[in-house]
């Protein structure tokens, strides 16, 4: 595929930067990472200190002074070299940019220079484990006591959440409100009494990217650590959020049809069978050719997107479209290419069969393709 029209030449510099950092840190422990359900702790020093981390957060508060299009390139590379296991597009991409947009001027000097660095490895609790894109559902209660909230409730599915210092937690303020009496409030985790981390979460693919569950009971956190001017800005500051976040995973998606056609194309050339190469037997040829214009238009539709994104005008439905149709055509096309691996597809040694356990999640997570476009038709 030919470089985005979106990408600058500074973008392509730095995009030289991300692959070198993926192909000599990552992906050789990637394997390892996947056994131990989580990646090293000196991982997120390592990657602060390439300056992978808050590339697009100010230089004032020790990012790298880029926009969105640096992080869509430490998400895509991350993807196109087959590794999964650490959370960047999480701790640089979504909160980051939750601090920088409602945080207090305090809150960012204190937090965001140590997040560039890899010292502190920050997670958003929003999924409970009965309310995930029903955000009316959550149940987290923050009440006001003095100069504290005491928070109480549970989070499931949380990325980074093992390991992070720093927590973005949706709560209910105003219960009588629902969804408009939600905020967001930083929770420092470290030495806090009545915070605790449940087990590492067993998942079926993105096996070496922290998952757990998280719990407060009768935590006290200081009332300075609200994100926004007051109480119940939580709902707008998400929805405000959502199409860059939707991105994120549209991005994901499409770099990631590209690995697995890559994959394919490669090992067909190699495998024989009947006496000739795979790749030159039509059905293989066809569902090739099928899977490469697919790859392709979600390249072009992605590419606009990014264009919109990077101009401030990107609406919500158009990012649910790019979620949901990426996401679907890229388990598509991921699915076919396993089958023409045959029986090796379905062996976890080979690259295709951690692309199909990894795919599945991106239809469920940053809101359900159902919601997705429930999101697109009340547009209509």
């Amino acid at each position: 595929m030919t470089d985005s029209a979106w990408m600058t030449d500074d973008m392509a510099l730095f995009r030289q930067t991300v692959r070198r950092f993926v192909e000599r840190e990552l992906a050789p422990q990637e394997e390892r990472f996947w056994k131990q359900g989580h990646v090293d702790r000196d991982t997120w020093l390592q990657a602060g200190a390439a300056g992978v981390l808050l590339p697009s957060i100010p230089q004032d508060y020790g990012g790298g002074g880029g926009s969105f299009g640096h992080d869509a390139i430490v998400i895509t590379e991350q993807a196109r070299a087959g590794v999964s296991s650490l959370g960047t597009s999480v701790h640089s991409a979504i909160v980051a940019h939750y601090l920088l947009t409602y945080g207090s001027e305090e809150q960012k000097r204190l937090w965001l220079p140590r997040m560039a660095s890899g010292e502190l490895v920050v997670a958003i609790a929003m999924t409970e484990p009965g309310a995930g894109t029903d955000l009316q559902g959550i149940q987290t209660r923050a009440q006001r006591e003095g100069g504290d909230y005491v928070i109480n409730g549970s989070k499931t599915f949380i990325t980074n959440g093992l390991m992070a210092g720093l927590i973005v937690v949706v709560c209910q303020t105003r219960p009588e409100a629902g969804a408009r009496g939600l905020s967001l409030i930083v929770v420092e985790t470290e030495g806090l009494k009545g915070f605790r981390r449940g087990r590492l979460l067993e998942k079926i693919g993105m096996k070496g990217r922290d998952t757990t569950e998280l719990f407060f009971d009768d935590v006290h956190v200081p009332a300075g650590n609200l994100l926004g001017a007051a109480e119940g800005e939580g709902f707008r500051q998400l929805m405000q959020q959502l199409p860059k976040e939707r991105m994120i995973i549209a991005l994901e998606a499409q770099a990631l049809m590209e690995r697995a056609l890559s994959e394919t194309i490669a090992y067909v050339r190699e495998r024989r069978m009947f006496g000739q190469a795979l790749i030159d037997m039509q059905n293989t040829r066809f569902k090739l050719a099928e899977c490469k214009t697919q790859a392709a238009i979600a390249k072009v539709f992605v590419d606009d997107c990014m264009h919109r994104l990077l101009a401030g005008e990107l609406d919500l439905p158009t990012a649910a479209m790019a979620k949901w149709w990426c996401t679907q055509k890229n388990c598509e096309i991921i699915d076919e290419c396993l089958q023409l691996h045959g029986g090796y597809g379905y062996m976890l040694e080979y690259p295709i069969a951690k692309l199909y356990a990894n795919a599945r999640v991106s239809k469920i997570y940053g809101g359900s393709n159902e919601i997705m476009k429930e999101l697109i038709a009340r547009s209509l």
